[in-house]
């Protein structure tokens, strides 16, 4: 009995172990795991490919952020282009999540605005469109590599809002 239990269990999960598979740009498909971000036509740019099927997560490997120049410059980026002079008064959290390619590219921007207890939340366009054209922007997102291969990742940006003012971007 317990070697039948075990030999099931264990099929279970090799069986679970399978790579998700990016799918076509059809609407009516849903993810497989939870955050993938699948290819939509209505947004996303039909030239950005990705190099293997499956879009490893941010903590796949324990480099944390990769771009050239560092967080440092990054942040330089949002406190020259982000104008807080020009949008409401309003607080949160903006996540723009996205996948970065085998060859450094970025694409496949989503956005999530959440208030200060993890609600979701719409934040005014005039923030929500600056943040989303200034990480569009960037450029000198690094390659990722596991095994000694390039990989396409996930990658993602956590602006921390305070009266429309950027306090904090993570990672």
């Amino acid at each position: 009995m317990k070697k039948g239990l075990f030999y099931l269990v264990t099929c279970l999960l090799l069986t679970n172990c399978n790579s998700p598979k990016e799918k076509s740009d059809s609407q009516d498909e849903k993810p497989e795991t939870v955050d993938s971000i699948y290819f939509d036509k209505t947004v996303d740019d039909p030239d950005f490919k990705l190099c293997h099927p499956y879009v490893y997560q941010y903590f796949n490997d324990s480099k944390g952020l990769i771009f050239e120049g560092g967080k440092p410059l990054l942040v330089e980026a949002f406190s020259n282009q982000y104008n807080s002079g020009i949008v409401p008064k309003e607080t949160g959290l903006v996540r723009i999540r996205f996948v970065v390619n085998c060859k450094g590219e970025a694409d496949r921007f989503r956005l999530l605005g959440m208030d200060n207890d993890y609600k979701e939340k719409d934040f005014d366009k005039t923030i929500t469109d600056q943040l989303l054209t200034i990480t569009k922007s960037l450029k000198g997102w690094g390659v990722k590599e596991l095994r000694g291969d390039s990989v396409d990742y996930y990658q993602y940006l956590i602006f921390s809002i305070n009266d429309g003012i950027i306090t904090k971007i993570l990672p």
